[in-house]
């Protein structure tokens, strides 16, 4: 095992974490707090969950993704014009800029979510919900080199 199997396995081991919190909130939690829990109940838990969900994703989440993909991308030798050059590049470029979009959405629905407006919650936490399936789709197709 090498050091880069060591960095590959942290950048995989962060995007399952994320997309796999993601479904387990969407597929566990809510459904069974929505059953389970009286509405106020449910807001206090879901509210806690979710600051909890944000604050590892900001300090945990989003470093070590920063990090080992920035040494994945250096030791590839990619650049920044390479990102404009068909197959690898293009695939990469277009997993970034769909991570930069979920990472938005993410925050926007933090912001949503404490404003009290559920219906664009919900919105943004589908939509990166499905970005960040995208993000895992887009990863599996990077080309091997």
């Amino acid at each position: 095992m090498t050091w880069w199997s060591v960095v590959r396995f942290l950048h995989v081991l962060g995007a399952a974490l994320w997309v796999g919190g993601q479904l387990a909130l969407s597929l566990v939690v809510l459904p069974l707090a929505r059953r389970l829990l009286d509405e106020q109940r449910r807001a206090e838990v879901l509210t806690a969950v979710g600051r909890r969900f944000g604050l590892v994703t900001v300090a945990g989440f989003v470093p070590v993704q920063i990090a080992t993909g920035v040494a994945i991308a250096w030791h590839k030798g990619i650049t920044w014009a390479s990102l404009a050059e068909p197959g690898y590049g293009r695939v990469l470029a277009a997993k970034l800029a769909l991570f930069c979009a979920v990472m938005i959405a993410a925050g926007a629905h933090g912001w949503a979510a404490g404003a009290g407006r559920p219906r664009l919650a919900r919105t943004l936490a589908v939509s990166g919900l499905v970005g960040s399936l995208g993000v895992v789709l887009l990863a599996t197709a990077l080309p091997v080199t």
